[in-house]
């Protein structure tokens, strides 16, 4: 076979695999046409309409909830201006081209399994607590539905993505780009909803405690996802970072670092900003109701939360570098803003404006010791990933089960629960995904030759540049 029909027939058969199974099934329901529509029928006359008028309430819950996820969309901008900015300008196009594709693959790819893996309950009954599917595609409206079924199903697909795309800034400048669609589409399609079902989709991780009335006393709490999501994200981001190893001349032989500096730290910051405003749909959309005055007072709060928290932790991390390194870090400055909004996300419901603040200080220190711990370690994560979305996702959920909120309070969680559920998440993610990487690594598939790199993976995985002046000129890229 030709060598460069190799990249994408592996990824067509990826996504065909996926969507093959799907049409076996559609094509066994069209033999079945005439039998379906006399049953529709029948149901019809027997049930309430699906489409009749459900009030205004409904028309707001579903208008804010369909909002909050094109904030969540716009996230994607955020999370390619970050990666982009602290990473060299000859990986700009790779680095575009991942964020593009993860969202594309993945929003195709939970289309056809993904929700139905995170949540089968929607299709039908489930019995089993560690593993379900209900179906593919979008379930069937209720007549009594609280939202549309097509944007419950979109408001959860940018949450897959985002959680597929914070590794591409940990693995940036030397993976192949055949290599990670096939891990964006492992992990939208598969690891991020299995685990996303042990807590959202009511699995194993909401049944601890004694059952009364039907339901568990107790729940592993994870509000918008500092585990579920980001620290999924993260720690494949860091499996990725070990298996493919650092960029070439990120530490000398003798295991000195040597930092390679971003090319456009406006970017970066720009970056940030739109993160923060996007982590205003993440956080208060999942509220997940928005007409009731409890609703809204809990939606606002929560949003003024997750202020405090970023704000607190981009202080705190200038305030630390600047007394370790002597100088303020812009870049741990604009970490320490996003690793706050990490671990406010599993707990800006619980805690109080007051200790929000403290969540969000705390998580701005574990960038910049997250940041060192990786340095110290030798593993090289351009963006910070792991430290950001692991290290402080694993915080947030820890401290629901540390500081006084009313989850902790009320005896719905314990230290124990909120242990047991991060570490199970993180496992997942990393055990999984570290041993995609490996499989890919031992079939030559995982990274770029030194050649390759050195070129930048802009020409060499993609033939263009991000700045054509810089081939015009004959300027050196860097």
């Amino acid at each position: 076979m030709v060598h460069w029909l190799r990249a994408p027939l592996l990824t067509c058969l990826v996504l065909g695999a996926v969507f093959g199974i799907n049409m076996i099934s559609t094509s066994t329901a069209f033999a079945q046409d005439e039998v379906v529509a006399e049953v529709v029928e029948a149901v019809a006359e027997a049930e309430p309409a699906a489409d009749a008028d459900l009030g205004v309430g409904y028309a707001l819950d579903n208008a804010v909830l369909f909002l909050c996820a094109v904030l969540v969309l716009f996230m994607q901008a955020g999370f390619a201006m970050v990666e982009v900015g602290l990473n060299s300008a000859k990986n700009t196009i790779n680095i575009l081209s991942k964020n593009v594709m993860d969202l594309a693959v993945g929003a195709l790819l939970f289309f056809a399994v993904g929700f139905g893996l995170m949540y089968p309950g929607s299709y039908g009954e489930v019995d089993n607590a560690y593993f379900a599917f209900g179906g593919s595609g979008i379930y069937d409206s209720a007549a009594d539905r609280t939202f549309s079924p097509q944007v419950d199903w979109f408001f959860q697909a940018v949450f897959a993505a985002t959680a597929a795309t914070i590794v591409s800034g940990a693995v940036a400048g030397r993976m192949k780009f055949t290599a990670y669609l096939i891990y964006s589409a492992m992990l939208t399609g598969l690891i991020y909803p299995i685990s996303g079902y042990w807590k959202w989709g009511g699995g194993w991780l909401m049944q601890f405690g004694e059952l009364v009335d039907g339901e568990y006393t107790m729940a592993f709490q994870d509000f918008a996802g500092s585990a579920v999501v980001h620290a999924v994200g993260g720690f494949a981001g860091l499996a990725g970072a070990m298996i493919l190893g650092p960029r070439l001349g990120r530490f000398t032989a003798d295991g000195k670092s040597v930092p390679l500096p971003g090319h456009n730290i406006a970017f970066a910051a720009l970056g940030v900003f739109i993160l923060w405003v996007g982590w205003y749909g993440f956080n208060p959309g999942s509220q997940l109701a928005f007409q009731g005055t409890g609703d809204i007072d809990a939606t606002v709060f929560i949003a003024v939360n997750t202020t405090l928290a970023a704000a607190a932790g981009a202080v705190i991390a200038t305030a630390l570098s600047w007394a370790m390194f002597s100088k303020p870090d812009l870049t741990m400055s604009l970490n320490g803003a996003l690793g706050g909004l990490v671990g406010i996300t599993a707990c800006c419901d619980a805690f109080s404006n007051v200790w929000s603040i403290v969540v969000g200080g705390v998580a701005g220190a574990l960038v910049v010791l997250g940041v060192i711990l990786l340095d110290k370690a030798k593993i090289d994560d351009p963006v910070g990933a792991w430290p950001v979305h692991g290290l402080c996702g694993v915080w947030g959920c820890l401290a629901l089960g540390l500081l006084p909120n009313t989850h902790l309070d009320s005896g719905a969680t314990s230290l124990m629960v909120q242990l047991i559920g991060t570490v199970s998440i993180c496992a997942w993610s990393f055990v999984t995904m570290g041993g995609l990487f490996l499989v890919l690594k031992a079939l030559g598939m995982l990274r770029v030759s030194a050649e390759e790199e050195t070129a930048g993976l802009d020409i060499s995985e993609h033939g263009m540049h991000a700045y054509p002046s810089d081939a015009v000129s004959g300027g050196a890229v860097i």
